[in-house]
């Protein structure tokens, strides 16, 4: 138990002497038990910037803005259904005076329609407007 007694800077002087000991060389690295006893361990079968990579999820839904104001959803959804594949839902987005923002959330129900969809319309315009 340390005296507070001391002046503050005695204090940490101490605790920094009291730390060192346990303190490792710069490079080291703390052993396992099957590294201390020469047991080998298998390399990883992925590396970790292709099992990050691995990980990553496609989704099976997409955001389209720059709509026109007087589309409405059920033209979305059918315009989707019909050129891309089978969609879930479609929600459209509106201001507090209930006109479009021209944002639709499209959800396929499967993700490679939504992948299909993010290749075929992306930065595209769509009837010619």
């Amino acid at each position: 138990m340390q005296s507070l007694d001391q002046p503050l800077d005695a204090i940490i002087q101490s605790k920094r002497k009291q730390r060192q000991p346990n303190r490792r060389q710069r490079g080291s690295r703390p052993q396992s038990a099957k590294q201390a006893a020469g047991v080998a361990q298998p390399e990883p079968a992925v590396a970790p910037a292709q099992a990050v990579a691995a990980q990553v999820h496609v989704g099976d839904k997409i955001i389209v803005s720059n709509l026109p104001e007087d589309v409405n959803e059920q033209q979305i959804k059918e315009l989707f259904h019909t050129t891309v594949g089978v969609v879930r839902s479609v929600n459209l987005s509106y201001n507090a005076q209930g006109k479009s923002k021209g944002i639709a959330t499209i959800q396929f129900q499967r993700a490679e329609f939504a992948t299909a969809a993010y290749q075929q319309y992306n930065k595209r315009l769509i009837d010619g407007s």
